[in-house]
């Protein structure tokens, strides 16, 4: 009788050990298919010389925040908004801002060198002083001024999309 029931422990035991084994594994495998980032709000924040060099922030939204002297080098900024933010001597270097919301946003005097802006709507955005060697401007949507004060800057070829970036931005 004692035999029957150790083996009955060991079966409840043998049971619950294997229930938490399948939880683990079952949480590990969920965790592993996880997006690799979540969008993120940070409207109207104050946020002058941060740190968001190499992140993931696709779908984010930095609507209206000041972003000055800020490191977005390197970033995936995809499907990013943008929209009326102060990126006023930003570093967007290598950032691949491409479908970004950049209206009314002030660029003055970012770097923009080897940037990917593929699809930008970048109506009324300001790029005053803005660096952009290597930029792509394919399909971005620019005021006719803002465009040719570009082309006066422009020259490269951007190293991931190997356009040129004067003639992305239709420069004469």
């Amino acid at each position: 009788m004692m035999n029957n029931q150790l083996s009955d422990d060991d079966r409840i035991l043998s049971s619950i050990l294997s229930l938490l084994l399948w939880g683990i594994l079952c949480t590990t495998a969920f965790v592993g298919f996880a997006p690799t980032a979540l969008a993120l709000e940070y409207n109207k924040e104050i946020l002058i010389g941060a740190d968001f060099s190499g992140r993931d922030l696709s779908d984010s939204s930095f609507t209206k925040a000041n972003l000055r002297q800020s490191d977005f080098s390197h970033a995936n900024l995809r499907g990013v908004s943008f929209f009326a933010a102060n990126l006023e001597s930003a570093n967007l270097e290598s950032a691949d801002l491409t479908n970004t919301t950049l209206d009314s946003a002030r660029l003055i005097r970012a770097n923009l060198t080897n940037a990917v802006l593929e699809g930008a709507f970048a109506a009324n955005a300001k790029f005053d002083g803005a660096i952009i060697e290597g930029a792509d401007f394919t399909d971005v949507l620019l005021r006719q001024d803002e465009q040719k004060k570009l082309c006066k800057l422009a020259k490269g070829t951007n190293p991931i999309t190997l356009r040129d970036t004067r003639d992305t931005l239709f420069c004469p």
